[in-house]
């Protein structure tokens, strides 16, 4: 009777075991399962390297993408620039436009852009050729077409790699993505860095806020609205868009955040910086506090059978008011500037 016992007390234990396991679980978003493969796309002429692609129609459903150029015997901490693309649809053929933001003291580096009533709003990532690489800043710029001409901010860098973030310095700013509330506030949710565990850094996620589109712009007091900084561990890339009623964040994993949230670190043994791992998919009702993360996307190998490369700096391209590609960099030795996958069906 005893040994009976005891070896339910074991199943029961078993079993709550399991059943834990399975409540840490990152579960795969309905967005994630929306996403079917399209194709790499961009590829730069010898000599050059794109990454990234900022993707967007205009008013005739002409599609325009914007993403960081940069010559591969440079690079992006002194030499990226923004250049500019049209096609008709995501597969392309894409037609050369122009160099949108370019100069020999500043780096222009991943940009984003969005539609504010009538005004076309470009962000990015400023990097100062005479500060140090972890010192990067946002700017900003509008125009009334997407050709042009752009003019920025005065009030750039408009988030600034100083100042203070919950008792700790702000060292980084970067990677920026806008877009218009719910109360038609002007939003820019940022990779932020702090020297709070200093002298290691990681990457979280932090906000500012603007009544006017070009500024100035005022960090939330709740920053930085998502940090496992003190699980060392981080993410980057943000992609923030509001839709029927809530906010969405899509991020890089770039250094294990759903491994560290099942319970366990690195399974494969290999931990490497960057988008080598499926993206996360956070839900707000305000923006400023966040649900726990689904898998927002999988791997280049997941959608092509290719080798497993980094994809990051998700976009996504909208058609009426509708999400209806993500766009994602990926490092397949420099050949694109990445892949887009289709949205198919999702709610």
């Amino acid at each position: 009777m005893k040994r009976t016992i005891n070896i339910i007390i074991s199943l029961s234990l078993v079993l709550i075991c399991f059943s834990c396991n399975d409540n840490l679980i990152v579960k795969e978003s309905s967005f994630s399962k929306s996403l079917v493969a399209g194709k790499y796309v961009l590829e730069a002429n010898d000599g050059w390297w794109h990454w990234g692609m900022a993707p967007i129609y205009d008013k005739n459903e002409k599609l325009h993408v914007f993403m960081s150029a940069i010559p591969t015997n440079g690079s992006w901490l002194t030499d990226s620039k923004i250049v500019h693309y049209i096609a008709d649809k995501p597969e392309g053929p894409y037609q050369f436009v122009d160099t949108v933001f370019t100069s020999n003291k500043v780096s222009y580096h991943n940009p984003q852009v969005s539609k504010a009533g009538d005004v076309y709003v470009l962000v990015f990532l400023l990097k100062n050729d005479s500060t140090s690489a972890r010192s990067q800043e946002i700017g900003l710029a509008t125009s009334k077409s997407l050709y042009g001409p752009w003019v920025e901010s005065p009030y750039n860098p408009i988030i600034k790699a100083s100042g203070q973030m919950n008792g700790a310095n702000v060292l980084h700013a970067s990677n920026p993505s806008f877009l218009v509330d719910e109360n038609g506030k002007y939003r820019i949710y940022y990779k932020s860095m702090t020297d709070k565990y200093f002298p290691k850094t990681y990457r979280e996620i932090s906000m500012a806020m603007s009544d006017n589109i070009e500024g100035p712009y005022t960090n939330c007091e709740e920053n930085p609205l998502i940090s496992y900084a003190d699980k060392h561990v981080d993410i980057e890339d943000p992609y923030v868009f509001y839709y029927k009623g809530m906010y969405y964040m899509i991020v890089e994993d770039r250094l294990g955040v759903r491994d560290m949230l099942e319970g366990h670190t690195n399974p494969e043994g290999i931990m490497k910086a960057g988008g080598w791992r499926p993206g996360l998919l956070y839900k707000s009702n305000d923006g400023l506090k966040w649900d726990r993360p689904e898998i927002a996307y999988q791997t280049n190998k997941f959608y092509f059978g290719d080798k497993l490369a980094r994809s990051e700096r998700p976009n996504i391209l909208w058609k009426d008011g509708k999400p209806e590609c993500l766009f994602l960099a990926c490092e397949d030795a420099y050949s694109s500037a990445g892949f887009f996958l289709k949205i198919e069906g999702w709610d």
